[in-house]
């Protein structure tokens, strides 16, 4: 009795090819340091699942934290998003950057602590003893959070000299933290660690300029709009300025709309826009209000639905379990669809398919003739695939990536992932379109991305430009929208342990009324009352 799950683990586990990480306790995450006083249901949680690489990264960021802080005691880190190749990218504050020499350091140092095996314990202080420390060591971001806080203590990690605050569990000691590397990344450096695909190894990384630009620009929108951290949310919400930020917000999502109809209207030989983008995006509203724009730039915008192409069910291909996979590209009738793409470019008449999905069956549907001025528009999940429209030369095509990439973090080092706003995202559209409770949503999502990571990310750098639809004030809104769902969720249900990650993430915001939210926002699409809900161009 009394004795730690890691304990248990490396006597019925031994050595594992794939480390163990955490682990669930009749259904509950635990940390490796939980101890066991009672008979138990536990399941090992390894570095291949979702919960186990998330406490991994966390814990190498707080090893990373703790390094600088040893090294460098006058710099701070902010790590910030994450890279498709499996990184964060990170900048440093009250220095320089560092050179290559001295990641090198940083990176020594790291392993040192790694070899060492040093412990990572949690201790209980009193909120005012963890404020005046964040306050002192001059992370006001952190302060201001932790003011809002209702509880009266919190949990602080600590690791040889260095105590910090983060959101999650973490692995008991250093020696699990076995797999990373630092790289320069102008103008800050990346600290890459293994994909769950992979978790044993570091991707070949690879760069992405059209992603680390979005970042950076929405970087500068939220210091245009003075919201770096979701402390600084909050005291929008609380001031009443946070109608002043949504104003803002939705005013430059509206002008880079604008930029990017205009920018296809001075291409003249540009027939065929695609969109593409993972789910909960704002797609389907960034479509048409892209086809507003394109109206007002003088062209004449056709929605052309894939959906329409799909192959009659007995046809549509199968994944490794016989399960029909719709998300392949091989379920859509390709070579039709280019037949009538390529027709109505020429301005033919074609008569257009419908698909019935009841049925299941391909249907005849309207008779289109399109003239000069149109351009058509395509958006679906293969959108930027090369091979969805091999016959149509580049010049003709106008690419579009779609995505929340959402900056917003708690503070300098927890951060909000993308993934998470597009499932909350998701949750709250589902209930109020669609009827699914949040368990049905969560069941879902590990073969939504799937399909995004085999489909869409390995071609989103094919884009002629990105639109980024994360708006910083949208968790305000979606917090009271998403909590009454999350928390119909049963204690006994599988997804519990998602579920209460998330609340624990909406905890951290002041909740925002929907009522500031223009009718065309890309967040209607997902609350609801949008006023393009039904807009066919």
């Amino acid at each position: 009795m009394g004795t730690p799950l890691e304990n248990y683990f490396r006597a019925a586990i031994g050595e594992s090819s794939v480390p163990f990480i955490a682990a669930l306790v009749n259904g509950e995450l635990r940390e490796l340091s939980y101890k066991i006083w009672t008979d138990a249901s536990v399941e090992p949680l390894f570095l291949s699942d979702s919960d186990g690489v998330r406490i991994y990264r966390r814990s190498l960021s707080f090893l990373l934290v703790t390094a600088i802080r040893e090294l460098f005691p006058e710099a701070f880190v902010f790590i910030d998003h994450s890279l498709p190749f499996g990184g964060f990218f990170c900048e440093v504050g009250g220095r320089k950057p560092f050179s290559e020499e001295e990641l090198a350091e940083i990176e020594g140092r790291m392993h040192e602590i790694v070899e060492s095996d040093f412990s990572i314990r949690r201790e209980r202080v009193p909120l005012d003893e963890a404020i005046e420390m964040f306050c002192e060591r001059g992370e006001a971001d952190k302060a201001r959070l932790l003011r809002q806080r209702e509880k009266n203590d919190l949990k602080l990690y600590n690791l040889r000299d260095s105590r910090d605050y983060f959101h999650g569990y973490m692995v008991p000691s250093t020696g699990y933290l076995r797999y990373f590397t630092l790289q320069k990344w102008p103008p800050g450096f990346v600290l890459q660690y293994p994909r769950r695909t992979r978790p044993t190894d570091l991707v070949r990384t690879r760069d992405y300029p059209q992603l680390t630009a979005v970042f950076r620009e929405y970087g500068k929108r939220l210091r245009l709009l003075g919201v770096g951290s979701v402390s600084r949310l909050n005291e929008a919400v609380e001031s009443g300025r946070i109608r002043e930020v949504v104003l803002v917000s939705e005013a430059l999502h509206e002008q880079r709309i604008a930029q990017i109809a205009t920018q296809i209207s001075q291409q003249e030989e540009v027939r065929l826009v695609l969109i593409a983008g993972p789910s909960a995006s704002g797609k389907t509203t960034f479509s048409k209000r892209l086809a507003i724009q394109l109206l007002a730039e003088g062209i004449r915008p056709f929605p052309l639905a894939l959906d329409d192409y799909f192959v009659d069910r007995e046809e549509t291909p199968r994944d490794e379990n016989g399960n029909f996979n719709f998300e392949a590209l091989e379920a859509l009738d390709i070579e039709l669809f280019n037949q009538h793409l390529q027709a109505l470019m020429r301005e033919e008449e074609v008569q257009l398919p419908h698909f019935n999905f009841k049925t299941g069956k391909r249907e005849t549907g309207e008779r289109v003739k399109l003239g000069p001025d149109h351009v058509i528009i395509v958006e679906g999940i293969h959108g930027l695939n090369p091979r969805l429209v091999a016959g149509v030369s580049d010049e003709r095509i106008y690419r579009i990536y779609v995505s929340a990439l959402t900056q917003l973090n708690i503070d300098r080092h927890n951060r909000v992932p993308t993934t998470d706003t597009r499932l909350i995202r998701r949750i709250v559209r589902d209930a109020t379109y669609r009827g699914y409770t949040a368990e049905e949503t969560l069941e879902h999502w590990d073969m939504v991305r799937r399909g995004e990571k085999e489909f869409i990310f390995p071609y989103q750098e094919h884009a002629d430009i990105m639109f980024n639809s994360a708006l910083v004030y949208e968790l305000a809104v979606l917090k009271e929208l998403a909590e009454p769902l999350l928390l119909q969720v049963k204690p006994s249900s599988p997804r519990r342990v998602e579920v209460k990650r998330l609340l624990a993430l909406l905890q951290w915001f002041e909740p925002c009324g929907p009522e500031l939210i223009p009718d065309n926002s890309i967040l209607r699409e997902f609350v609801g009352s949008s006023i393009l809900r039904d807009y066919i161009p």
